[in-house]
């Protein structure tokens, strides 16, 4: 293992119903970097995920190594909102920030850093704004404010940037930018090549065990036997 990696997995294999999901597969992330996991639907992705934040059973090795706070941040590929529930953006983040019910109210301090939190993404003034009002692109834009505050160690984002409105996906562009700058690994699942291109440190593609991984380019390059099909199929998506 290396021990540079804040995480590393190793031979990692998931089966459901006696059918093998993912098998055999290897990757570290290293502090500081952007790792994007790529390929077609049904590869295992969101797998991989679930295991690494402990949600099904496996076989292998993830093992984290912690150097500072030991925070980690997630971003889930869907959110199921309650739109009958009367929350506003600013109660939301405060959930997890004090130690009494958002309903009580929260400290001048945590109401500051909200709003900070949300100039940062560009939606100033929305702490009031009831949760189900947002649309999907300011929901995410408050999902991602909501998984980097505080300062996550290592970050996992499952496709967040799918659906983005173009406002959104460059202040999420920004955000990893900035996570990077700090010294947090990031793994993320996108099926947006040109996105991989700009951000990614390196690239893994999958289709239920690893095809590659490397440099950007030279992963969605290459096109040796047996690849060019799968690439195309993921470049369409």
């Amino acid at each position: 293992m290396d021990s540079a990696a804040v995480l590393e997995i190793q031979e990692l294999h998931v089966k459901r119903d006696g059918e093998s999901i993912l098998s055999d597969v290897s990757l570290q992330v290293e502090p500081g970097s952007i790792h994007l996991l790529i390929g077609p639907n049904g590869a295992g992705k969101s797998t991989l995920f679930a295991a690494v934040l402990a949600q099904i059973p496996f076989s292998g090795v993830i093992q984290f190594r912690w150097r500072s706070s030991g925070r980690l941040g997630y971003v889930p590929q869907r959110f199921t909102l309650d739109r009958t529930l009367p929350l506003t953006v600013g109660d939301f983040l405060a959930l997890g920030r004090q130690r009494w019910p958002v309903c009580l109210g929260s400290r001048r301090a945590v109401r500051r850093r909200i709003d900070e939190l949300l100039e940062g993404i560009g939606l100033v003034g929305f702490a009031s704004r009831s949760l189900a009002t947002l649309s999907g692109g300011e929901l995410q834009r408050v999902l991602f404010a909501n998984a980097i505050e505080p300062w996550p160690e290592f970050l996992l984002l499952d496709e967040p940037a799918t659906g983005l409105d173009e406002t959104s996906a460059r202040y999420l562009e920004a955000a990893l930018c900035e996570l990077r700058r700090r010294g947090t690994g990031v793994l993320m699942v996108s099926h947006d090549p040109a996105l991989v291109r700009r951000i990614a440190d390196r690239v893994t593609l999958i289709d239920r065990h690893v095809r590659d991984s490397g440099a950007p380019d030279r992963v969605l390059d290459r096109s040796s036997s047996g690849r060019s099909a799968l690439l195309s199929d993921y470049a369409a998506r």
